[in-house]
Order: C-alpha cells, then sequence, then structure tokens
C-alpha cells in the first residue's frame, strides 16, 4: 500500500529554515503585511524585491522580530516566533541582518564593532573574538583597516564590517536590508562581492534589493512583493524572461531600463 504523504511541522523544519504562515502586519491603521505565505530552504539564496512601500523590508525585519507580526505564524529554525522573549533571543542568535545605513558604533574600531557581541553574548574571551574578527576582516578585504574607526573608512568599507560584524556570531540565515542603496555607485560592486562570496559559501540569504544583475546572479528565488503581497516568485530565470502577472513586468521594466 502507498505510503501517505505526510508533510509533519517536524519534516517540514528539517528542510525549511524559515516558514511565514499568513503573515499580516499592520502599522495602526495601515495593513503593511497582507497575508504572506512563503517557506525558505536552508542553504536558499532569495531576494525580495518590488516598490516602494510595498512592505519587504517590514516583511525581512519581522524574521528577527525587529518588527513585530500580529498574525499568522513564523517559524526560524524550528521556533516558532512569539512574545516569549528567550524565543527571540534564540532567534536572533542565529539570525545576522545588514541594514542599509551601516550602524556601526562611531567610537569603536572596526575590530571592536566585530569582537562586542560574540564577547557580551557569546562570552568569548577577547584573544579568540579578535581572531575570528581578523578573519572575517580579511574575508571581506578589510583586513588592513581593523584599527581604524567608521569616519574613516568609505561607505562601501563601513558596509563590508557590518558584514563581518554580523558574520562574527556565526548566524545560520543572513538578512540584508536594501545593503548597497546608500552606496555610491563605485562602491556597491565591493559589497556584492562579499555578498557573492557568502552566497558561495552556502549560507542560507534573504536580500531585499534593487541589484537585478546580483539577484540574476546569485539568487534561488526571486519574490515580488506588492501592496503588502507576495504577487509573484519565481527563479531568476522565471522572472526575468517570462513573469506571469503585469504588475512584474512593469516594474521590472521600470528597474531594468533605469
Amino acid at each position: 500500500m502507498a505510503k501517505e504523504p505526510v508533510t509533519s511541522a517536524q519534516e517540514m523544519a528539517d528542510d525549511y529554515i524559515i516558514i511565514c504562515q499568513d503573515v499580516h502586519k499592520w502599522f495602526g491603521d495601515f495593513h503593511v503585511l497582507r497575508g504572506i505565505t512563503t517557506a525558505v530552504r536552508r542553504g536558499e539564496k532569495v531576494v525580495i524585491f518590488g516598490p516602494s512601500g510595498s512592505g519587504k523590508s517590514t516583511f525581512i525585519r519581522t524574521i528577527n522580530r525587529l518588527e513585530e507580526h500580529q498574525k499568522g505564524r513564523i517559524i526560524v529554525d524550528g521556533i516558532e516566533l512569539t512574545n516569549d522573549l528567550r524565543n527571540i533571543e534564540a532567534i536572533r542568535r542565529e539570525v545576522g541582518m545588514v541594514f542599509q545605513s551601516f550602524n556601526l558604533f562611531p567610537h569603536l574600531t572596526a575590530l571592536q564593532n566585530i569582537t562586542l557581541a560574540p564577547i557580551w553574548v557569546r562570552k568569548w574571551p577577547r584573544a579568540k573574538a579578535e581572531e575570528v574578527a581578523m578573519d572575517l576582516l580579511e574575508r571581506v578585504g578589510l583586513e588592513d583597516q581593523a584599527h581604524k574607526y567608521p569616519a574613516q573608512l568609505s561607505g562601501g568599507q563601513q558596509q563590508r564590517v557590518a558584514i563581518a560584524r554580523a558574520l562574527a556570531m556565526q548566524p545560520k540565515i543572513m538578512l540584508f536590508d536594501e545593503p548597497t542603496s546608500a552606496l555610491d555607485p563605485e562602491m556597491i560592486k565591493e559589497v556584492l562581492d562579499v555578498m557573492r562570496e557568502l552566497a558561495q559559501s552556502g549560507m542560507t540569504m534573504l536580500v531585499v534589493t534593487h541589484e537585478m544583475g546580483f539577484a540574476r546572479e546569485v539568487a534561488d528565488r526571486m519574490i515580488f512583493f506588492d501592496q503588502g503581497t507576495i504577487v509573484e516568485e519565481g527563479t531568476p530565470e522565471e522572472i526575468f524572461e517570462n513573469p506571469k502577472h503585469d504588475r512584474t513586468k512593469l516594474f521590472l521594466s521600470q528597474i531594468l531600463h533605469h
């Protein structure tokens, strides 16, 4: 007799590191997320794109509870995000985040910015934290800038330090919220190159970006957000070569012909 296909919550959690089911969020009366359902496999690279105000940044900020969702379920690495602070802390330890603005501490050097959380949160001895931090600075091409302060670094260098800082906590998932949109054009490539390398290393990544060349090259899947909903998702090939929805076609035509 054929075995019934059963997708237990556990089996789902083994395959998918992020599971979102009918996620809603309001800011006051504004319904910013309107029933988002999607799941991200371990090691998958997902690019989220769409017009301003479509909810894409809010969505990725719900995944580490920087924004609270009011309805639906979000499960990260088998842990459900609820008001339970222990769950939130456990998830935040697994999830690194890089923002549009670099959010580095101005009074700390690049090295100190990276070692701060491992020493305080992971309780690593300083020597270990510094060794890991120097390895990460080398990985992002900044080992010679370790003792500089953020104000002495370019925007692209600061963003690479911010990526190294997120990686220092050894997360299983990296969230990027428009990581290049505040950068001058000549600095965008150096940040995307670090992100490409990270993608090749097998990291699970969710990236909100307008960088369509990066998306085409790196994404396993692209999700198009508009007005708080997922309009369409597919491989880069499907999205670029054969988008199904008029809204997706219109947005791509605007963004690709700038």
